[in-house]
C-alpha cells in the first residue's frame, strides 16, 4: 500500500517535461497556414449573415492559443488540474448568432488541439477532408443560383402599411421569407425581410406589386453576404 501512494505522489509531483522548441515552431507554423486557409475557406463558403471578415480574423488566435495550452498542460498533472481550476473561474461569453458560427470555431479548436498534441498527421489529414466537404457543399449550392437577399421596405405611416399585407404579397412570389427587422414611429415604417431567391426576375415582379398595393415605397436589397 505504501508503495502504491508513494508512487502516486512520485506521479502527482513529477516536473513538466522540457517543450521541444523545435516541434513548438513547426506546429507553429502550421497553425498560421491552416488558419489562413480556414479563414479563406470561411469567407468563401459560408453562409452565415454577420461580419464574416471580422469574425474569421479571430481563428488564427484560437488556433494559436488552443495549441499553445495543450503544449504547456499536456506534460503535466498539475498543470493540467490548475487549467481545469482557472476555467472554473473564467467564463468566456462569445455572441455566437448562428450554428455554423459554432462549427468553425470547434473546426479551429480541434486544430489546435491536434497540433499541442503534436498530432500534425492527423491535423493535416482532417483538415483536407473537411476543408473538401466544405468546397464541394459550396459548389453544389453555387450551382443551385440560389441566393439569400435582404429587402428593405420603407414607406410612411399614412401609406396603410400592414405586416400581413406585406406578407401575403411575399408569400406569393417566394416560398421562404423570414422577416428580421420592424421599425415603426410617427415619421417612418420599416420592415426587414431575408428571402430565399432562386428566380431573379421575381424581384420585379414583387417590387412593382408592392408599389402597386402601397403607392412610392423606398425599396433596397441587399446580398447578405455583403455583411
Amino acid at each position: 500500500m505504501d508503495n502504491k501512494w508513494s508512487l502516486f505522489q512520485k506521479f502527482l509531483i513529477t516536473e513538466s517535461v522540457q517543450i521541444s522548441v523545435e516541434e513548438f515552431l513547426l506546429n507553429s507554423l502550421i497553425a498560421i497556414v491552416l488558419s489562413l486557409l480556414i479563414q479563406f475557406t470561411y469567407l468563401k463558403c459560408a453562409n452565415s449573415i454577420s461580419n464574416r471578415k471580422i469574425f474569421a480574423n479571430n481563428f488564427m488566435l484560437i488556433i494559436f492559443t488552443t495549441m499553445l495550452i495543450i503544449s504547456i498542460v499536456k506534460s503535466s498533472l498539475a498543470l493540467s488540474l490548475g487549467l481545469v481550476g482557472a476555467l472554473s473561474i473564467v467564463r468566456f461569453r462569445a455572441a455566437i448568432k448562428e450554428p455554423e458560427e459554432l462549427t468553425y470555431l470547434f473546426f479551429a479548436i480541434s486544430i489546435g488541439l491536434g497540433l499541442g498534441a503534436n498530432q500534425q498527421i492527423i491535423v493535416l489529414i482532417a483538415f483536407v477532408i473537411m476543408s473538401a466537404i466544405l468546397w464541394v457543399r459550396h459548389f453544389f449550392s453555387y450551382k443551385s443560383q440560389s441566393q439569400n437577399l435582404f429587402i428593405t421596405i420603407s414607406g410612411s405611416p399614412g401609406q396603410n402599411l400592414n405586416l400581413s399585407k406585406i406578407s401575403g404579397v411575399f408569400s406569393r412570389y417566394f416560398k421562404k421569407f423570414e422577416m428580421k427587422r420592424f421599425d415603426e414611429n410617427d415619421d417612418v415604417f420599416e420592415v426587414s425581410y431575408l428571402l430565399d431567391v432562386k428566380d431573379l426576375q421575381k424581384l420585379d415582379s414583387l417590387k412593382n406589386d408592392l408599389r402597386d398595393q402601397f403607392g412610392t415605397l423606398k425599396i433596397t436589397f441587399v446580398d447578405n453576404k455583403s455583411y
